[in-house]
């Protein structure tokens, strides 16, 4: 399994913009097999999907974040980003990043077997 530490949270005022880093680490690890995507709680909601990334760069992204959203990665860094614009309060929630060895991504919870703590991520003027 994959040790993931998120980044980049903290309070924004709408309209605003954030980026979030996951970081990757594992014993002889290398994050070129492993599919990541973000996902994110908002206060008595469900786990939502926001955005994932193949090993190849194909990405995926959730209709209430496309064109605001952009996802990334750097295979040399371990480390895939979550570059958020126009935000709004609704995109307040605890991020987190997970990952799995695919070559393929989806926006569901389930295929993912490793995830890390989170990062508050709040809009709010």
């Amino acid at each position: 399994q994959l040790h993931l530490v998120e980044s980049g949270g903290g309070l924004v005022r709408p309209g605003g913009s954030l980026r979030l880093s996951c970081v990757a680490s594992a014993s002889g690890f290398t994050m070129n097999y492993y599919a990541i995507a973000w996902f994110r709680r908002a206060p008595g909601k469900e786990r939502e999907g926001v955005s994932c990334i193949t090993d190849s760069g194909s990405t995926n992204y959730a209709d209430s974040v496309k064109g605001r959203f952009t996802i990334s990665r750097d295979n040399a860094k371990n480390t895939v980003y979550l570059e958020m614009n126009s935000l709004e309060p609704e995109d307040t929630a605890v991020y987190s990043c997970a990952g799995v060895r695919s070559f393929l991504c989806v926006l569901l919870s389930r295929p993912y077997d490793s995830w890390g703590q989170g990062t508050q991520v709040t809009v709010s003027s």
